[in-house]
């Protein structure tokens, strides 16, 4: 997978070679057109940079200053971030790196080290750089990070068809078989392709662990003379309510040619009243009301009442959950 923006980094190495001084690097340094990715290793001022870009730069210089330890692997989060894979609330100050063995090893500055022995299917080629398959940082990240960051990483994975579901089950066995699969067996056994965004996946975990009845999800919906209204993100039948989650892309970057955000808005009620019109009630919300579940739910509560369920009470959480739920 390539970049959609290449920028040069400025290595001391390359611009010595150009002819630059320390004092010129000194000097770009002071006047604030060169910032610090990690030693040796700078940008140009001024680009406006994405979290996941500049992690990108951060890995490429590191590796580079790693070229002479063959056996370093891009792993974790930055291997999800070579893939392309959303990395929603996981932090990109460190690179990571595993390498075979057992022994401990340090961390220097930018760099996470982890020892691990890895098969030649969990290694994987990306811009020249050798990176963790998507299954096998899949693995990694659902051992290692919050429940909730690390199956939006899976559900990502697997909607961009970087992996499958058999080779996440072939990658869980073989961590099952060193006794380090029960947190990551959690996130792999959740995972769902049909999840379409980071606010879809988060909002699953959010109806897993407050007792919302489990969602069908992506479903096509057509009205009492068989015409298609739309797909949904999430259907719940038996309650005769969909769920809505409406990303701001919707109404800006996702717009097609010609669309104005205020012709989407419109479109979007029409749809929304063929919708009810089936009799279902329609629940939404956005990434802005995530970090109040309590809001949402009272949502759904409501809808339920609405479609002649008064009397519903959340469940028991589907999830038994070791890890921080974020």
């Amino acid at each position: 997978m390539t970049t959609e923006y290449q920028l040069p980094l400025l290595r001391h190495g390359l611009v010595y070679e150009q002819g630059w001084t320390d004092y010129d690097i000194g000097r770009m340094k002071a006047t604030g057109d060169w910032q610090l990715l990690r030693q040796g290793v700078y940008i140009p001022t001024g680009v406006k940079v994405f979290p996941e870009q500049r992690h990108r730069w951060l890995v490429e210089g590191t590796v580079a200053r790693l070229r002479s330890r063959s056996d370093a692997v891009v792993s974790h989060v930055s291997a999800a971030v070579l893939h392309g894979l959303p990395v929603w609330g996981l932090g990109l100050d460190r690179v990571h790196i595993t390498r075979p063995g057992r022994a401990g090893v340090n961390g220097t500055g930018c760099v996470h080290p982890h020892r691990a022995k890895l098969t030649d299917a969990e290694i994987t080629m990306v811009d020249g750089i050798a990176v963790t398959s998507a299954a096998r940082t899949v693995l990694d990240l659902a051992r290692s990070a919050p429940f909730t960051q690390a199956v939006v990483v899976a559900d990502g994975a697997l909607a961009a068809e970087l992996t499958t579901p058999d080779e996440l089950a072939a990658v869980l066995e073989i961590a099952r078989s060193r006794g380090s699969a029960r947190a990551a067996a959690r996130v792999i056994e959740f995972a769902d392709c049909r999840s379409e965004s980071v606010g879809e996946s988060r909002s699953r975990v959010l109806f897993a662990v407050h007792g919302l009845p489990k969602p069908e999800l992506q479903v096509r919906l057509h009205d009492r003379n068989g015409l298609f209204i739309g797909r949904v993100d999430f259907d719940l039948p038996e309650f005769r309510t969909v769920g809505e989650f409406d990303g701001f892309g919707k109404y800006s970057t996702l717009l097609r040619p010609g669309q104005s955000p205020a012709d989407a808005v419109i479109e979007e009620k029409i749809r929304e009243d063929r919708i009810r019109d089936t009799g279902r009630q329609v629940v939404r919300w956005t990434g802005r009301d995530l970090p109040n579940p309590g809001s949402i739910m009272q949502r759904f509560v409501a809808a339920f009442a609405r479609s002649g369920f008064p009397d519903w009470v959340p469940s028991a959480p589907r999830l038994l959950l070791g890890r921080q739920v974020a």
